[in-house]
């Protein structure tokens, strides 16, 4: 299978997560070590920087965090990032620098490497962002089948077990997810892809495309 593995969604940048990323081939491999990681990782952050705000909580001093919003361990929140009104962390929850998770917007398990936002109304669940990526208003990842049967993978004929039974989206660098669109259980969207607004995901979509609809996918050429 081409397009899934750590290497190519995600550059080697030196972020919070960068340990825990270098360690495996596929990202949904990092799903159920991301809590652990964090608990050992918190201990070590830098007091100048983070203060541990509850039982593995850590949030830059930087940061901006509403007196509403609900943030439950485990959980780092990374510099200059912004949680606004009414955010619901449940555990889990790697945030990276620069980032915007917004108003109403739930986590859980997951890690958005660094200037990732969430702003509007999402949900993100066992699933991984890239560098720069965007989800609009009111798109989620949806991370767990209806017959509730383990997460495959699928390209070209060729079939991957993933052995996972939740698994939301893995977002290479700099994608853009249109409002509205919900990402099935194990779709993987590569580098500088945008997905058009209110669409149905399902599957591997290759890097620098707009995905229009299902069965139409185009290459994306510079302008």
């Amino acid at each position: 299978m081409t397009g899934i593995k750590i290497k190519d969604l995600f550059e080697n940048r030196e972020t919070l997560s960068s340990d825990l990323l270098n360690s495996f081939e596929y990202p949904f491999e990092v799903l159920p070590h991301i809590g652990e990681y964090i608990k050992k990782i918190g201990k070590t952050l830098d007091s100048n920087i983070y203060e541990q705000k509850g039982e593995n909580i850590w949030i830059a001093k930087s940061a901006k965090v509403a007196p509403s919003a609900s943030i439950t361990g485990p959980c780092i929140i990374g510099e200059n990032t912004e949680v606004r009104h009414c955010a619901f962390i449940r555990g889990n929850a790697l945030v990276g620098n620069d980032c915007v998770v917004g108003n109403s917007t739930e986590l859980k398990n997951v890690i958005l490497i660094g200037k990732v936002q969430v702003p509007h109304y999402n949900y993100v669940g066992d699933s991984i962002l890239g560098f720069g990526s965007h989800m609009g208003a009111g798109s989620i990842t949806s991370n767990v089948k209806s017959d509730k049967s383990l997460v495959t993978l699928k390209q070209n004929g060729e079939v991957f077990e993933t052995g996972l039974k939740k698994f939301g989206a893995m977002l290479g660098e700099f994608v853009e997810i249109g409002c509205g669109s919900v990402l099935n259980p194990g779709t993987i969207i590569g580098k500088n892809t945008n997905v058009y607004p209110l669409s149905m995901v399902r599957g591997i979509i290759p890097p620098k495309s707009i995905y229009k609809r299902a069965g139409e996918v185009v290459e994306k050429y510079d302008v």
